[in-house]
């Protein structure tokens, strides 16, 4: 029977990341064939893969990466079911290669089917699933273009932000950053008031004006009511709007002008685990 060498075990095991048992074993089963054993490892994470589909995968780490001239940036999350798995040097360093491709990629769709070291990045999720024992898969995907991004990820890799601004100009770096960390705190729900959805601004102000009618309110000044609380609701929860978490004292839109007068936020980004 083929016994495998310490050398053959090393380069499957750095080629996979399986573990030194299953990459023994695969050696073996595969009598010494490299490409077999890999198969076989393959076939391994399939099966579990399988049996993990209906696991929640709600732990991970959240990513955010921007090109060189930073125009184009991307966010993924890399999903798993424990926060253990979440923490490993590996996992982390698989997630940061994704969400680099995830910078050209269009889609979800269309990185998952990229090529990844000769498999796509599908089969190599899969794969994963085998080697650590858990469903993983990319939950989040997001990607954004502007004339500057910069990104903020926060401690421990559970949420991500990446903001873009009008012109790359001085100072440009520490104020996409700046924002891109009021992003991840805050969690504004639009740009500004124009990229509300109609739908949100009707479900609010049909609160609100039940709100007024409990409280006896008269009819006729329930409308001037209602678009001062709409002014409040934009300031609370659309971004160019809300209070400058680093100072208060100033409106995102108007920490970004005193970086430069001209500059402006046309955009951004924002993922999160579950």
């Amino acid at each position: 029977m083929y016994t495998p060498v310490a050398k053959d075990v090393a380069k499957l095991r750095n080629t996979t990341g399986a573990g030194m048992m299953d990459c023994k074993k695969a050696l073996v089963e595969a009598e010494g064939d490299f490409e077999k054993a890999i198969e076989i490892l393959r076939k391994q994470g399939q099966k579990v893969a399988a049996k993990r589909a209906d696991r929640e995968s709600t732990e991970g780490a959240v990513i955010a990466r921007v090109n060189e001239d930073n125009t184009l940036g991307a966010i993924i999350s890399l999903n798993c079911e424990t926060d253990f798995v979440a923490k490993n040097e590996a996992f982390v360093e698989l997630a940061n290669e994704l969400a680099e491709m995830a910078i050209t990629a269009a889609s979800k769709e269309e990185l998952l089917t990229a090529d990844f070291h000769g498999i796509t990045v599908a089969e190599k999720l899969v794969e994963q699933t085998g080697v650590i024992g858990e469903k993983i898969e990319i939950g989040s995907f997001e990607r954004i273009e502007g004339a500057f991004l910069g990104a903020y990820i926060h401690a421990g890799n559970k949420i991500a932000a990446i903001t873009a601004l009008s012109a790359n100009v001085e100072g440009a770096a520490e104020a996409a950053k700046s924002v891109s960390m009021q992003v991840a705190a805050m969690n504004p729900i639009a740009l500004d008031e124009t990229q509300v959805s109609q739908e949100t601004i009707d479900k609010e102000l049909e609160i609100e004006r039940e709100l007024l009618i409990k409280e006896g309110k008269p009819e006729n000044i329930i409308d001037n009511i209602l678009k001062g609380k709409m002014q409040r609701f934009y300031k609370d929860h659309t971004l160019v709007h809300q209070a400058f978490i680093k100072d208060g004292s100033m409106s995102v839109a108007a920490y970004v002008k005193s970086i430069n007068a001209d500059l402006k936020v046309t955009g951004f980004k924002r993922a999160a685990l579950a």
